[in-house]
């Protein structure tokens, strides 16, 4: 049994949820969203409650009952709030900025480095941050370790992209040999 699968997923108010040819689509305030659910899985929407639960049992359903839940989870949340990752550039003369559609990074390569923002996600930058919304959890995310993988943080000075409030553990550098 899967303990995040048996837990329902609550459809707060203003949430449009449709279950039809099992694919399962949700209209929010930020948007619409919509997943296919394996056939494997199940679905039913009662009393503003979504229920997820496995219509065979095999080990590889109960793998994806709490995967599915999760991912049905998300749009709904997604579709109500939104997801925001924050990005931090650290170096000297590193800055990031918004050309158009495309998000240009300065991080100490020859050239500047061009990343074309996808449709549907919203890209801000103030001083060294840089903000990434969006209302599919996992775009967001997988455009925002594509910006830190431009210029992942140095082990031992620090510099390059990081998320705000990673923490990266420095190694010392190498230590002068003393003459007697």
């Amino acid at each position: 049994m899967s303990k995040i699968g048996k837990k329902p997923i609550l459809i707060p108010k203003g949430i449009e949820v449709k279950l039809e040819d099992g694919k399962i689509y949700v209209k929010g305030p930020k948007g619409e969203l919509s997943l296919e659910i394996r056939p494997e899985i199940g679905a039913e929407i009662k009393d503003d409650q979504i229920r997820v639960f496995p219509k065979i049992e095999t080990k590889e359903t109960k793998a994806l009952w709490g995967t599915t839940r999760s991912l049905i989870n998300n749009l709904v949340e997604g579709a109500t709030k939104g997801f925001k990752k924050q990005l931090e550039i650290q170096g000297i003369g590193y800055k990031a900025t918004l050309e158009g559609k495309n998000l240009v990074l300065e991080v100490g390569f020859s050239h500047p480095v061009k990343i074309e923002i996808p449709e549907g996600l919203e890209v801000k930058v103030e001083k060294n941050i840089i903000t990434v919304e969006g209302i599919d959890k996992q775009r967001v995310g997988e455009f925002a370790a594509q910006i830190r993988k431009v210029k992942p943080p140095d082990s031992y000075k620090g510099k390059g992209i990081r998320y705000l409030g990673e923490k990266i553990k420095l190694k010392p550098g190498k230590k002068a040999v003393g003459t007697t």
